[in-house]
């Protein structure tokens, strides 16, 4: 399927890629790799441009950036996650973060909520506070509704076309992960491995897709872990129904494997790693549905 051409999509929220004629039963997506920082954002928080994007998944569209070469589309928000991050409920809020009460439909005891990483972030992933100041709801809605959720309608529309047409779907949620813990994370200060693969431990999608992706990765002499310190978040919970025919699987990228994570620049191994992952997403492609089914 090399050569396939890709058409783009894109407006002030997503950039969608797209074969001209998808031939893979599955999506990719990037909810993190974001960089578009407005002037307003930029004036409101504490932390220079930098620190705000030690939060992004720096880079991670361009490792994944053959899904549509091998035909199948890959969305990516444009949108900082540090602005609002899509792979969390619609309204997980701190309240501490915001001037006057929230509404009772807000989740504010939520675990991502109490490390300060709820759907508008209260910190950076080092734990740095970004607000100079409090901020209105009305704000928190504005986003919400204006980025937020039309990344998922995206999305949602992708999963459904694609399970439509081929009688099931998988999803590839794309991150990256810094090379050690911080401070908000289950394992703070650890050293971590190359590849996390979460499938929300074994919930999200059926075995043959994880074990796909596993058996590639170590066969490339990576050292990959399920689960742990990530297992999934609300994308791969939300959209993995293995019963329904869509299986959803979260894979974190060590950043250290690609990065200079201080100054969020490329190293020259991101080439020969994108080679990799456009190998990865072959092999995932040729999964046959029926072994997800079994």
């Amino acid at each position: 399927m090399d050569g396939i051409s890709a058409l783009i999509e894109r407006n002030e929220v997503y950039e969608l890629a797209a074969p001209a004629r998808q031939t893979v039963a599955g999506v990719f997506a990037s909810p993190h790799s974001g960089t578009d920082y407005r002037p307003e954002f930029l004036a409101a928080s504490r932390l220079d441009p930098v620190a705000l994007r030690r939060s992004e998944d720096a880079f991670v569209d361009e490792i994944f950036g053959a899904a549509p070469r091998r035909g199948a589309p890959f969305l990516k928000a444009l949108f900082p996650r540090a602005f609002v991050d899509p792979n969390r409920e619609p309204w997980e809020l701190d309240a501490s973060m915001f001037a006057g009460p929230l509404p009772e439909y807000v989740n504010s005891r939520s675990p991502r909520v109490a490390a300060g990483l709820g759907t508008i972030a209260r910190v950076v992933a080092n734990g740095e506070e970004i607000y100079a100041r409090k901020l209105d709801f009305a704000e928190a809605t504005r986003r919400i509704e204006r980025y937020y959720r039309p990344y998922h309608t995206a999305l949602q529309g992708l999963i459904d076309r694609t399970r439509e047409r081929f009688g099931w779907c998988f999803l590839i949620d794309c991150h990256s992960m810094p090379s050690v813990g911080g401070p908000m994370d289950r394992d703070p200060g650890m050293r971590r491995v190359d590849f996390v693969l979460g499938d929300c431990h074994g919930a999200s999608c059926g075995s043959a897709l994880v074990e796909t992706v596993e058996a590639y990765l170590v066969g490339l002499g990576y050292v990959v872990t399920r689960n742990l310190p990530y297992a999934g978040g609300y994308v791969t919970r939300h959209y993995g129904r293995p019963e329904r025919g869509i299986h959803a699987l979260q894979i974190e990228v060590n950043r250290a494997l690609y990065m200079d994570e201080e100054r969020i620049q490329r190293r020259p191994r991101l080439t020969r790693l994108a080679a990799e992952i456009e190998g990865l997403i072959a092999a995932i492609a040729a999964i046959d549905g029926a072994e997800l089914a079994a």
